[in-house]
């Protein structure tokens, strides 16, 4: 999945998102008058060369991915063009100016979580929380994570991943009730890491498998979405718990912004701060199958237990 393709000596991957970028806009959103007959979805390539300022054999060999090196200028002229978001244009100057990509990109060696960051983790031990990489490696994960989802430490080194978990785990589709929108979002994450690091081999294994293996997985792959999830709101149903919400963010390590921290927490007084309490003191009692992945988990507390927990503390 590197950025050149096998035969034309083009960059696929950036071939690949401009088109999908360009069948999105419409020719009314981009001021452009559609005219009677138009058997293209979205604009025509001569449309937004025109809209870029640039010359349609330009924008055709960029869109064929075969420019070098495009300056600034030209892929701001087309980010504007194309109606992206921030996401996406950062996404577009990483595809189409490689070289400078490379310099910055490190060797898929197995990454190394500074001892400080453990002790965060163990620090947060009530609450979910999780290291992970670009790829969606899990680097590192504390008790109420691996409760909540599933123990990545049970797993080989190479199998702890959030995306092989998302996609090829089927307690994960039990587990999650937005699952599409949290799958999705899995997605368009790898995506950006691909303009971030298009060599990397691990990624390549990683997709390849996904896409082998599952119809969701291709699909959305082949949308070229991308976005930064920073934050946001999901919703579990525990084997233990029963229906949880929690909000999450996602906190970039300073000077290794492959390397991320992903907390999750409930909002105070709601049901679901109540269910993470109860969920903490149980692994505190050190009951060994409360995970999200256990085959034949424990039944979830009644409203009657939770309640009696309320009512003790």
């Amino acid at each position: 999945m590197g950025t050149t393709s096998s035969g034309s000596g083009g960059n696929k991957e950036l071939s690949d998102f401009l088109r999908s970028r360009r069948a999105r806009v419409t020719p009314e959103q981009a001021g452009v008058r559609p005219g009677a007959s138009r058997r293209v979805p979205g604009l025509r390539r001569e449309e937004v060369a025109l809209l870029a300022g640039l010359s349609v054999d330009y924008y055709i060999r960029m869109e064929r991915g075969r420019v070098g090196n495009a300056s600034e200028a030209v892929l701001e002229a087309v980010a504007r063009a194309l109606w992206l978001d921030d996401a996406e244009r950062a996404h577009l100057f990483n595809l189409a100016r490689p070289q400078s990509v490379t310099r910055v990109s490190r060797p898929a060696v197995p990454r190394r979580v500074r001892p400080g960051v453990y002790a965060l983790l163990e620090a947060l031990r009530d609450t979910p929380a999780m290291i992970l990489d670009g790829r969606m490696d899990v680097l590192a994960i504390n008790r109420m994570a691996r409760a909540i989802y599933v123990d990545f430490e049970a797993m080989p080194a190479r199998e702890r991943n959030l995306a092989r978990f998302m996609f090829l785990d089927p307690a994960a589709r039990e587990l999650f009730i937005d699952w599409e929108m949290a799958a999705r979002m899995v997605v368009t994450g790898l995506h950006l890491y691909t303009g971030r690091h298009p060599d990397d081999s691990q990624l390549t294994e990683l997709t390849d498998q996904l896409l082998a293996a599952d119809e969701d997985f291709r699909r959305w792959w082949a949308a070229h979405d991308v976005e930064e999830f920073s934050h946001g709101t999901r919703h579990y149903r525990h084997p233990l718990l029963g229906e949880v919400t929690l909000d999450y963010e996602t906190l970039v390590f300073p000077g290794d912004p492959d390397q991320w921290l992903f907390v999750s927490t409930a909002r105070p007084g709601s049901p679901s701060s109540e269910a993470l309490r109860t969920l903490a003191g149980r692994i505190g009692d050190q009951d060994p199958s409360v995970h999200a992945g256990a085959d034949g988990g424990p039944e979830r507390l009644s409203d009657r237990q939770l309640q009696g927990r309320r009512e003790k503390s």
